[in-house]
């Protein structure tokens, strides 16, 4: 039996690829004779490259940058030949960021764009990047000013390209920008389908999980809008550009960057549709399966590409009460790891017990159907 393994990462527990190693410790305890094949993927969020690094064999390497407080530091990506992958995450993510200064107006994306020039400089010609679990809501001008635009308020003065700098932009020059080669391809892997502003925006959407209050979210959000109705409307009506606060919209108008399916670009890059023809089993899985996670999110996004009659399982943290009945697309069954009512801090620490044992039982009951 060929069970395909290519779950997503848990959030706050464990990165894709020790879920995938948890499951299949798991199946083989019940089937040792199974050729079980691990593909950890990632929709676009936190989690995504690593999930690709591990399938695909990708180096990493480290580039110096300008930090979210303005320091500089290492920053990490992924590269294989021309093609380099990198997560906003790895500069600004959440995590990163100690709770006292979680400010998303203050924190500095500028070494996102400051990385691009540096890999198109080492001669990559396919950038990746997840935009995903960012703490910055500033609208996409820290990727400007990474590029090398400059912005100014009324009295000639150069401001830091922070959200805060939003309400005094009055001009800007493009004296110092560097221009994205032609040949060069920026893909954004995106998990949402969020726009920059408004009600469902960057700012209303994500704005409270950075720590900005919601009494300043209608503020900034139209800050963000009148940036944009002067540098790029288009911006406006592009579904994603709201993803990573904003910064896929910088991506998108000042680095020419496209957004695509986080999920359907990584199932592309490990050749998914070639490893799973064969296969007798797929086995997805997420921290929390819910409503969302049926609009492109890593679970049914694999569900959709296994090939008719090939059942798929997950096995998640938790399951959400607004599921819909099963099957849905290829999914068949979804299972719970979670053992017993306990604190939330030790099911996060224990997940790759739970998920082992959860494994195990469905080896077990797949092994009957095999005798």
């Amino acid at each position: 039996m060929k069970i395909v393994i290519a779950p997503d990462s848990f959030k706050e527990s464990l990165p894709a690829s020790e879920v995938a190693k948890a499951i299949k410790r798991g199946l083989k305890k019940a089937l040792p004779e199974s050729k079980c094949l691990l593909l950890p993927v990632g929709d676009g969020g936190e989690g995504t490259v690593d999930a690709i690094k591990n399938s695909l064999g990708l180096v990493e390497k480290t580039a110096l940058v300008t930090g979210p407080f303005g320091d500089e530091i290492q920053m990490t990506y992924v590269q294989k030949g021309e093609l380099a992958l990198f997560e906003v995450a790895y500069l600004v993510g959440l995590a990163k960021i100690p709770i006292e200064k979680r400010n998303p107006l203050k924190i500095q994306t500028k070494g996102i764009g400051q990385l691009i020039l540096y890999l198109i400089e080492q001669g990559m010609k396919e950038i990746y990047i997840g935009v995903g679990g960012t703490s910055s809501n500033d609208g996409g001008i820290g990727i400007a000013s990474g590029l090398g635009y400059q912005f100014y308020d009324k009295n000639g003065d150069e401001l830091l390209a922070i959200g805060q700098s939003l309400f005094e932009i009055t001009d800007i020059s493009k004296e110092k920008v560097i221009s994205i080669p032609s040949d060069v391809r920026i893909k954004i892997l995106a998990d949402v389908t969020n726009p920059l502003c408004g009600i469902n925006g960057a700012t209303y959407t994500f704005g409270k999980q950075k720590g900005l209050e919601p009494a300043k979210f209608q503020d900034v959000d139209i800050a963000i809008e009148n940036f944009y109705r002067k540098v790029a409307p288009e911006m406006l009506k592009l579904d994603g550009a709201g993803a990573g606060g904003g910064i896929a919209a910088g991506l998108c108008a000042f680095a020419g960057a496209e957004i695509v399916s986080g999920i359907q670009t990584c199932l592309d890059l490990i050749n998914f549709d070639e490893q799973v023809a064969d296969a007798d089993l797929v086995i997805v899985g997420e921290g929390r399966l819910d409503s969302q996670s049926l609009s492109g999110k890593a679970p049914i996004g694999v569900a959709k590409r296994t090939p008719n009659g090939v059942p798929v399982i997950a096995i998640c943290g938790s399951l959400s009460e607004d599921l819909p009945p099963l099957p849905y697309e290829n999914l068949v069954a979804a299972f719970s790891i979670l053992e017993k009512s306990e604190p939330l801090e030790d099911s996060l620490k224990n997940a790759a017990i739970y998920l082992e044992d959860t494994a195990a039982n469905i080896g077990q009951i797949l092994a009957l159907k095999k005798n």
